[in-house]
């Protein structure tokens, strides 16, 4: 069985902190690939104004991943119905890909309010979490958390500021304009 590891989220946009954490967790848990899995729209999260367009989030992360090893971009969610409520999209995975094990990635944070999720026990009995700690809550693997956030980062481009370093350098140009 392939081991996948299920990185959800908004990616609004990508940063560098999102990929070092997918290599991190990658490299440590026995991971065949990270799927960055772009969320069209969280249930937890229905009134996100600064959501940018589902196809422009994923342009920048396919785009940003490009020579990443062993992650990449997913847009896996944009298929199935909205809410992207995770226990769905873990069952559509694992009926579409019998060969593999799919691993979700979720902060310390969620992980904090897990019961909260849509069918929380199904995923928690189908799946093996991982855990990365996020803020003062803590996760189930040690790994280095980049201080750097996709809110602060539209707030940047939005202000005029630098946003280098931030992000991969090869989609700076596409935020500017998307989020500009």
């Amino acid at each position: 069985m392939k081991r996948i590891g299920i990185f959800g989220g908004s990616f609004n946009p990508i940063h560098v902190g999102h990929i070092a954490l997918a290599q991190a967790v990658l490299r440590q848990c026995a991971l065949e690939e990270v799927w960055l899995m772009v969320s069209p729209q969280n249930p937890l999260k229905r009134n996100d104004a600064d959501l940018l367009d589902d196809g422009l989030r994923f342009e920048m992360a396919q785009r940003a991943l490009e020579d990443v090893d062993g992650v990449r971009a997913c847009d896996y969610e944009f298929h199935l119905p909205k809410p992207s409520y995770t226990w769905n999209t873990l069952q559509n995975l694992s009926k579409d890909y019998p060969d593999y094990t799919f691993i979700l990635l979720i902060g310390g944070d969620n992980w904090a309010h897990f019961q909260r999720w849509r069918h929380w026990q199904d995923i928690l009995w189908h799946h093996d979490i991982i855990v990365y700690p996020r803020g003062e809550y803590p996760g189930t693997i040690n790994v280095p958390l980049l201080p750097v956030s996709s809110t602060e980062i539209r707030e940047r481009v939005r202000k005029g500021e630098s946003i280098e370093g931030l992000i991969p350098a090869k989609i700076e140009s596409l935020v500017r304009k998307y989020y500009g």
